[in-house]
């Protein structure tokens, strides 16, 4: 399973925990150039992640209200 499809799979809990983590470790520092950019890339990829979920739960909400 790629990282990738395996992200669909994260709860926005999920998500959100990890992109938590991940903000930390980039504002503790202390890591090499390498390791802050995959932390970057993956924060964005969480980031994304969540905001798929929000934009998810809106529309459901705006389709509840419309009912």
């Amino acid at each position: 399973m790629t990282e990738d499809s395996a992200d669909k799979n994260l709860s926005y809990e999920q998500a959100r925990e990890e992109l938590i983590d991940v903000v930390r470790r980039l504002e503790a520092g202390g890591i090499t150039l390498e390791e802050s950019l995959a932390l970057w890339e993956r924060g964005e990829k969480l980031a994304t992640l969540c905001q798929e979920w929000l934009d998810g739960a809106r529309k459901k909400i705006d389709a509840a209200i419309q009912d």
